[in-house]
């Protein structure tokens, strides 16, 4: 019975994280966290007021959180606060902490659940492109902070070599690129550099492109369609792959 319970507890755990998954969604997309960061106590009709949303849901959603520990409660004064340190990883996207693409991901993914479950029977494949598109954006923001504060400062410099040649000048294949936030960060850290990002992924690849634009970045960024087995071109100086050589078909061969 002991071990019964137990294992019932570890479900419940489970349960409240999944749902809360839903919630810290809602809160990303309505700015609700980014209103709270830096506000000091703030009641659920002063929230409400600031992301134009209904008070009545604000409150439920503040509550849960509370009760998650996402944010601290006062019940003598009725006001919620987002602690410095939960800003950090739900309120700045710049922050390297932030996780708030990591829900974004997680959610977009259980949405494939019935797709899984006939894979399962049939033994075929899932390919990326057949999930929401939740799980493309989301990914990109749930990587991007870590490619923010390592891939310039640490990644690259640990290459020998690697570092000089790009800021004299290199041609570099960025493999799997999704929505292109490691290409962009090697194209503006290395200007005299040219980058050109792959991806199999059309909606990505799009998406990639009107980011490179408003970032001023086309003269020497550039985004195509092809396979990893034969993206086009030969001479690279660089050819780099980040967090996509497990979602391949074949990632051995």
């Amino acid at each position: 019975m002991d071990k019964l319970m137990a294992f019932l507890g570890q479900v419940i755990g489970e349960l409240g994280a999944t749902v809360n998954a839903g919630l810290i969604v809602i809160g990303d997309r309505l700015g609700l966290y980014k209103a709270m960061a830096g506000a000091g106590p703030i009641t659920s009709t002063e929230l409400a007021e600031k992301t134009r949303t209904s008070e009545r849901y604000v409150r439920e959603w503040l509550n849960a959180q509370a009760a998650g520990g996402f944010v601290t409660y006062d019940p003598a004064t009725k006001r919620y606060e987002l602690p410095p340190e939960q800003a950090m990883a739900l309120a700045d996207e710049d922050s390297p902490a932030f996780v708030g693409g990591a829900f974004e991901l997680a959610t977009a993914t259980l949405k494939a659940t019935p797709h899984i479950e006939e894979v399962f029977k049939s033994g075929a494949g899932f390919g990326w492109h057949e999930h929401d598109a939740g799980v493309p954006t989301g990914c990109e923001r749930f990587f991007r902070p870590g490619y923010n504060a390592n891939l310039v400062s640490t990644w690259l410099p640990a290459l020998d070599g690697v570092e000089e040649k790009l800021r004299v000048g290199a041609t570099v294949a960025d493999v799997g690129c999704g929505l292109g936030a490691s290409s962009r960060l090697m194209a503006d850290a290395y200007p005299r550099s040219h980058v050109t990002g792959f991806d199999y992924h059309q909606e990505s690849i799009e998406l990639a492109r009107q980011k490179a634009r408003a970032a001023g970045l086309s003269d020497r960024l550039k985004f195509e369609v092809a396979l990893a087995q034969s993206f086009p071109g030969s001479g690279y100086d660089l050819v780099t792959m980040f967090d996509c050589l497990h979602d391949m078909g074949d990632p051995v061969g």
